[in-house]
């Protein structure tokens, strides 16, 4: 297949080269046409030398275009200013309609592999209570850039850090014991004033009655163990299981009581050592000595650590495993977290690039023009769970990504819910469906892969396209950006739907042009599949 850019790209630094001017490929702009009149594709080098050079972008140009042959051009024209406008063969374009067919879910991989182990930690709640949005838009955000990582080549795990150390464990087993009580039909006890009131804990209490009956109505040591380390195992349970549901899953499940347990966080404490000091009964960490605003607590006057230094432990022990790379999808409160963070490992002697973090804004949701806050069943917030049942884990997860994480989102769970062109989740699905119901009514025709009668205006416009999809992915996967798979998902859709509706796909009367035009359907299908694929939409068939 042909990368017709990065080929233009080529082409005009070899040109140059010839007229003894050295530009890198990175410096060289290639922008589409608008209008169809001017070409395919167009460069401005010439007005971008032309100071350099000290002479007009017109002449730059003239002398450019003479060095500029290849054999997938048609023709090039010098316009306006100095502009040079490349006419493209249309059988060069139609080349990719083989290589979609022939790598079917595999386009859009990168040939390159990358040395690079790339961890990505996201979601982490807390295993004391449901996934609210924030985590929902993080499990989405966090696993589309995963799938993006490992499309572009890239060698990634994806990590959840259960914290099941430290106080809300604590309360957890609190609140777990008032539940179970009950169940048993003993209310002498109370919800704890921090302990959580969530109605899901309900659920986990019956499971615990029915482990072990009134076995623990009478508080131990024994008791209290039980209803905090099963608490956790059941809460967590359930978490994975909505994960799965909303099609994320993870490779690795660290626990910080297991890195506590270790004695990594005192290990981390000793390397430390040489950045520590004492202040008012408290320990210090002096994370303004590389890039911090403020020093940092580690160990509080009580004796207590804060979650900080369990976290560096934490961070360490994944460079220990060997990741190159450590990437962390946190809500934009943590925006603090970040340079007390990035000193430590450097304190540590890892570099400051070792870590990113990707901070996600939070989720607001509209209903009848109001913002929507409480769930009708329970009163609380309104749960990941309950919001993919009200419009479906399709509508969830694209809404969710669709704007970049530093963006807020204000979720429309009216037009969320609509089957119509102005639902975009719809309108991509549907462009989808769209293309399967012809390819179906076609299944007699013999499929022609050479694309040889591709020469519609909105043919050539979709063929673009497709053949773009490798470098979004590449750029979506570098920049972190699932959003701008959710922009290529639109254009596609939009060339999608212009071609069904101006090009008549099936004519009995012309069956060369109707093998080609279900070619160029069967090719963007895939194509619209693996993309809807990478930030964990499905492609429906039928609508």
């Amino acid at each position: 297949m042909l990368d017709i850019e990065l080929k233009l790209k080529e082409l005009i630094k070899e040109g140059l080269l010839n007229l003894q001017v050295e530009v890198s490929l990175d410096s060289i702009v290639i922008e589409r046409c608008k209008d169809k009149n001017n070409g395919d594709y167009a460069s401005t080098i010439a007005l971008q030398l032309a100071k350099s050079l000290h002479k007009s972008p017109r002449e730059i140009a003239t002398s450019l275009v003479s060095y500029l042959n290849a054999d997938f051009i048609l023709k090039i024209e010098i316009a306006g200013p100095g502009f040079i406008n490349f006419f493209v063969k249309s059988t060069s374009l139609s080349s990719v309609i083989k290589t979609i067919v022939t790598q079917d879910e595999h386009y859009g991989e990168s040939n390159e592999k990358h040395e690079e182990k790339i961890n990505v930690e996201f979601v982490s709640a807390n295993p004391t209570g449901d996934l609210h949005l924030g985590h929902a838009r993080g499990a989405a955000i966090g696993d589309s850039i995963c799938r993006l990582y490992k499309k572009a080549g890239y060698n990634v795990t994806r990590e959840y850090y259960v914290n099941d150390a430290g106080n809300q464990i604590n309360n957890l087993a609190k609140s777990l014991r008032v539940r179970y009580h009950q169940l048993l039909d003993d209310n002498s006890l109370e919800l704890p004033e921090d302990g959580y009131h969530g109605e899901d804990l309900i659920a986990i209490a019956k499971v615990m009655v029915n482990e072990v009956g009134d076995k623990y109505l009478k508080d131990s040591d024994e008791a209290f163990n039980y209803f905090k380390t099963r608490g956790t195992e059941l809460e967590l349970q359930k978490l994975i299981r909505d994960l799965k549901d909303f099609r994320v899953t993870f490779d690795v499940f660290t626990s910080e009581l297991a890195i506590r347990n270790a004695g990594k966080v005192e290990k981390v404490l000793e390397e430390l050592k040489p950045y520590i000091y004492e202040k008012d009964n408290a320990t210090f960490l002096r994370t303004t000595q590389i890039s911090d605003d403020k020093d940092r607590v580690l160990i509080k006057s009580d004796g207590a650590y804060t979650y900080l230094l369990p976290d560096i432990a934490y961070h360490q022990d994944k460079l220990q495993r060997g990741f190159d790379k450590l990437i962390d999808c946190l809500g934009a409160d943590h925006h603090g977290y970040i340079e007390r963070m990035k000193s430590s490992l450097v304190m540590l002697g890892y570099s400051k690039d070792a870590l990113d973090i990707e901070l996600i804004q939070m989720v607001r949701l509209f209903k009848d023009g109001q913002e929507y806050k409480m769930s009708k069943r329970t009163g609380n917030a309104v749960s990941m769970k309950e919001l993919c049942d009200e419009v479906g884990v399709d509508a969830v997860r694209y809404f969710f990504v669709s704007r970049a994480s530093s963006s807020h989102l204000d979720f429309d769970l009216d037009l969320a819910s609509k089957m119509e062109s102005s639902n975009p989740v719809y309108y991509a699905q549907y462009a989808h469906a769209r293309l399967c119901a012809v390819l179906e009514k076609g299944k007699s025709y013999q499929l022609d892969y050479e694309g040889k009668n591709l020469t519609h205006e909105k043919e050539t416009s979709l063929l673009k396209i497709l053949v773009d999809f490798p470098k979004e992915v590449k750029q979506s996967a570098e920049l972190r950006a699932p959003y701008k798979m959710t922009n290529y998902i639109q254009k596609l859709a939009t060339a999608i739907h212009e071609f069904y509706t101006e090009c008549r796909v099936i004519d009995e009367n012309n069956k060369e042009l109707t093998s080609s035009r279900l070619a160029l359907a069967d090719a963007s299908r895939i194509v619209m599949r693996n993309a809807l694929d990478l930030i964990g939409v499905s492609a429906p068939e039928k609508m």
